[in-house]
C-alpha cells in the first residue's frame, strides 16, 4: 500500500487540505474517461437525431468536444452526474485501490463510499460572452458539511476531489482557506446555490489548490473552498467523491453508501454494478423528507 507519508497526514490534520501528488495513474483514469467520451457521443448522436445540434465534433478531443456540443445545446449536460448515468467504469473507480490506499490513511481499513459525489464539465468562459460563471461554473464560499444531515455531524466524511485534466488557475482549481476547519461549522445560506454567510467568511488568505491530473485534493468537510473560473480553452473534468467509516452516518441517508474496502467484513464489498444501479433507482423513488442544507 503507497497511501500517505506521515508528513502528508500531519499536513491534512494541520491545515484541512492536502494535495497529494501523483497518486493515480494514466491506467487509473483512462477508463474513466473513455465511458465519458462514449456517454457523450451518445447524447450528441441523440440530439443530432432530433436535430437539436448540427455538428457532432467527432475529431474534438476529450478537453474540448463537450464544450463545443454545449454551445449549440446546454440540454447534453442534462442529469450528466455520477449518478444520473450511473457509469460502470466510475463504479468500479469508486474502490480503486490506489485511491482507497490514500483513504485508508485517514479513516482506517473500514471504508465506505458516501453517495455526495459528482462529476463536473467546468466549461471555458471568457468575459462578454455571459454576465458571470453560473453556480456550478463557479461554486462560492462553502464547507462540504453544509449539504449534509444533522445525524452525521460526528462521522468523519472527508472529501477526494481529483481532475480528470490539469486543474490550473486558468482552467479552474480550487481555493481553500487553511486552518480554518478547526473553527467547525460556519453557518451557510441559500443564495443560488450553498455558500458560507459573508459574515462568517474568516478572514484567510486562500490557497490556490492546482492539482495535476492522477493527484488528489483532499478537504476536512469544514475546509472552506470554492471553485474558480475557466478561462482557458478546454473543459476542466473532475470527480468529486467521498468516504466515511463503515457503519458511520453518511449525511446523506436516502442515498446509497456502500462498502469499498473491509477487513474485518469483507463479504459486505459491493462489487455488482446492477446492484449499484438498483439501489439508485429506488432512492429516486423513494420521496426525499425535508432539507439537507443547513442554511
Amino acid at each position: 500500500m503507497k497511501g500517505l507519508t506521515i508528513e502528508q497526514i500531519i499536513h491534512y490534520q494541520t491545515e484541512g487540505y492536502l494535495i497529494a501528488e501523483d497518486v493515480l495513474t494514466e491506467e487509473d483514469l483512462q477508463p474513466v474517461i473513455n465511458e465519458l467520451e462514449r456517454e457523450i457521443d451518445r447524447r450528441a448522436r441523440a440530439l443530432y437525431a432530433e436535430g437539436k445540434i448540427s455538428d457532432l465534433h467527432e475529431d474534438e478531443s476529450f478537453e474540448r468536444r463537450f464544450a463545443r456540443l454545449y454551445a449549440q445545446c446546454p440540454e447534453i449536460g442534462k442529469g450528466f452526474d455520477i449518478n444520473d448515468y450511473l457509469g460502470e467504469a466510475v463504479f468500479r473507480f469508486l474502490a480503486n485501490d490506489h485511491l482507497l490506499d490514500v483513504v485508508e490513511c485517514l479513516l482506517g481499513s473500514e471504508l465506505s463510499c458516501n453517495p455526495i459525489q459528482h462529476l463536473r464539465a467546468k466549461l471555458p468562459w471568457k468575459p462578454g460572452k455571459d454576465d458571470k460563471p453560473d453556480y456550478f461554473q463557479n461554486v462560492p464560499w462553502h464547507q462540504d458539511n453544509a449539504v449534509t444531515s444533522a445525524d452525521s455531524e460526528a462521522s468523519e466524511i472527508i472529501t477526494f476531489w481529483l481532475p480528470l485534466v490539469n486543474a490550473t488557475a486558468e482552467t479552474g482549481c480550487m481555493e481553500v482557506m487553511p486552518e480554518v476547519s478547526k473553527l467547525g461549522y460556519l453557518k451557510h445560506r441559500s443564495e443560488g446555490g450553498t455558500t458560507i454567510v459573508p459574515e462568517q467568511l474568516p478572514h484567510v488568505q486562500p490557497i490556490l489548490a492546482e492539482c495535476r491530473k492522477g493527484s488528489i485534493v483532499i478537504m476536512n468537510k469544514y475546509t472552506p473552498h470554492r471553485g474558480t473560473t475557466n478561462t482557458s480553452d478546454i473543459v476542466r473534468w473532475s470527480l468529486d467523491l467521498r468516504y466515511h467509516k463503515l457503519g458511520a452516518p453518511s449525511g446523506r441517508s436516502i442515498h446509497p453508501s456502500f462498502a469499498v474496502r473491509s477487513t474485518k467484513q469483507p463479504e459486505q464489498l459491493l462489487t455488482d454494478v446492477d446492484e449499484w444501479r438498483r439501489l439508485w433507482q429506488e432512492a429516486r423513488n423513494r420521496r426525499a423528507e425535508g432539507s439537507l442544507h443547513r442554511v
